[in-house]
């Protein structure tokens, strides 16, 4: 498996929510922790580490605040370290239903409690002391299998989700997580759900939901009899096995999910590597050779591009574009610049990426023409889930406004006034900007970028692709 930076595990951020469905929360303000918050946001936000030296000892540390939850001898508890220290160590105790119950270790007390009356100090487990897990993270990604070191996909032809797969590429990779009633669906590129008995459901009935596990920082999913999702047979399906604890076969890895893209030129052709290590536009159909994953630097905000054959593109002698390179540098960094429907690609010898004459790529030009500019289209999310700085976007029921609690709408998107509606009967065009690494900017035709903002509301008047004008896909 390639170790170049393609495939990077998710950090696992999740929220815990108590028997009254409230979510635990770090305060700034004296550091304190509560149960009050009915939905998972910052501060709402935990990871879990392992604490060296100390057995099956973890540490809770704030995403929001960056400091660790503790637990004094008396019960109160805080989230106010900013290093571990003894009383910051719990025990990570899974219950049958799958919910967690915290135990301090050095005091052997549990933790829980509702609203803002929290403590560790119950000497035996009852409601008030179990956490369910809700994952923090976005909820599409790539599943690979940890003993198999393979990717589950969907194989339409088999009519399943099979872990056989040596690279994740495709749309047929991308998994999406879904969270409800306190378990996990997992669903595939064509909207169907995986059923415990390995087979493919259109609704997430009771067989088709569950239980998640955390088993040293991986996944596993247990079914509604006890038994853990796994990669059965030569062909690796994913089905419900018969093992009840987990084990090296039951355990998984999230990764993200990169856009995966292919780029037309002025020519009307598909940019590809099918003649050779040339970049061409020189392709009439969009197949394996003219796909190309795309990956944004945190901090240049730089862009580069992978051919699913091997190999990034690269700047090489005379400006030329060829996929050659293994590894990232200056050389396969592009930066992008966003022309309404198409984009303009700077190499880094400060020119512009053209076509020539005869489809080759490379760049050569100083200005941007017709030439320079590409139209760039995202083939690997069948089903789009936007999520910005307050929650996700969707259908808020009664109304026809895009909202951001998450849910489900109909219709067209257009631009109402003040918000964005749900309820058109034509298509508008939205352009997708990708300005960061995991998240894009969605401009409306006025011009203008639409944000999310505190009240919910989806709203089509940002100037700029920043801050809740950007969102996670």
């Amino acid at each position: 498996m390639p170790t170049n930076g393609l495939h990077q595990v998710l950090k696992i951020q999740f929220g815990l929510v108590n028997d009254t469905d409230r979510y635990l929360t770090a305060e700034s303000f004296g550091f304190k922790v509560n149960a009050s918050a009915p939905s998972l946001k910052r501060k709402q936000t935990w990871v879990l580490e392992p604490e060296p030296g100390r057995g099956a000892a973890v540490l809770l540390r704030s995403s929001h605040l960056g400091r660790y939850l503790s637990a004094e001898e008396d019960g109160r508890v805080a989230c106010e370290a900013e290093r571990p220290g003894r009383d910051c160590c719990f025990l990570v105790l899974p219950q049958p239903d799958g919910r967690w119950a915290l135990q301090s270790e050095p005091h052997g007390r549990f933790f829980g409690g509702t609203e803002d009356q929290l403590s560790c100090f119950a000497t035996a487990i009852t409601p008030a002391e179990l956490w369910t897990v809700h994952l923090a993270i976005h909820p599409q990604a790539h599943l690979l299998s940890v003993s198999r070191r393979r990717y589950a996909h969907l194989c339409p032809q088999e009519d399943e989700i099979a872990a056989d797969s040596n690279t994740p590429w495709g749309v047929d990779a991308l998994i999406t997580l879904i969270f409800q009633n306190r378990q996990y669906c997992l669903k595939s590129c064509d909207s169907r759900f995986l059923r415990s008995d390995g087979h493919l459901v259109w609704e997430p009935e009771a067989r088709a939901c569950y239980t998640l596990e955390f088993k040293a920082g991986k996944l596993a999913f247990k079914d509604c009899d006890g038994r853990y999702l796994a990669p059965v047979g030569p062909a690796g399906t994913l089905r419900a096995g018969r093992n009840t604890r987990p084990g090296k076969d039951e355990l998984f890895d999230l990764e993200e999910s990169h856009p995966q893209v292919v780029l037309v030129a002025a020519n009307h052709r598909y940019v590809s590597v099918r003649q050779g290590v040339n970049v061409s536009a020189n392709q009439d159909e969009e197949l394996d050779h003219e796909t190309f994953l795309m990956q944004i630097d945190q901090e240049t905000k730089k862009c580069s591009f992978y051919a699913r054959t091997g190999g990034y593109w690269t700047l090489v002698t005379h400006g030329g574009i060829q996929a050659t390179a293994t590894q990232v540098s200056a050389n396969t960094m592009f930066e992008m610049e966003w022309r309404g429907r198409r984009v303009a690609l700077k190499a880094s010898n400060g020119r512009y990426v053209c076509m020539k004459k005869n489809g080759q790529l490379a760049a050569i030009s100083d200005f941007v023409g017709e030439d320079e500019e590409f139209t760039l289209k995202l083939i690997n999310r069948p089903i789009l889930v936007l999520r910005g700085l307050d929650g996700f976007v969707c259908h808020r029921r009664g109304s026809n406004t895009g909202h951001q609690p998450l849910g489900r709408g109909g219709g067209f998107w257009h631009t109402g006034s003040p918000a964005v509606c749900s309820d058109g009967e034509r298509a508008e065009d939205f352009l997708f900007e990708f300005r960061e690494r995991g998240r894009l900017a969605i401009r409306a035709r006025s011009g203008k970028y639409l944000r999310g903002g505190a009240s919910g509301l989806l709203r089509a008047d940002a100037d700029a692709p920043a801050g809740v004008a950007l969102w996670e896909y």
